[in-house]
């Protein structure tokens, strides 16, 4: 059984002197998922790097969250299709 690594959003906001606020509305835009343990709520380790991403976009080039979502959808896409070039080019590659 794989254990999860679990960081508080009070922690988060603590440590990256950010508002709750900020967190419940990346939750509301499907940006992350905050998990709900005996009425606290976490973040997965694992979404911490799409979590910063989003902080930065946010707090740093001063983009609101509509823009973070595009940008996100933007990013997924472009990774999306730069996978599908690689088996192209290995296709490709397999008949040379």
């Amino acid at each position: 059984m794989q254990t999860k690594c679990l960081i508080t959003v009070n922690e988060l906001c603590a440590k990256h002197d950010i508002e709750v606020s900020f967190i419940s509305s990346l939750e509301q835009s499907g940006l992350i998922e905050i998990i709900t343990v005996e009425e606290s709520g976490y973040v997965d380790a694992d979404q911490l790097r799409q979590l910063e991403k989003c902080m930065g976009f946010y707090y740093d080039l001063d983009i609101n969250l509509a823009g973070i979502e595009t940008i996100t959808h933007l990013l997924q896409r472009i990774e999306i299709l730069q996978d599908e070039i690689s088996v192209l080019r290995n296709r490709l590659r397999f008949y040379e």
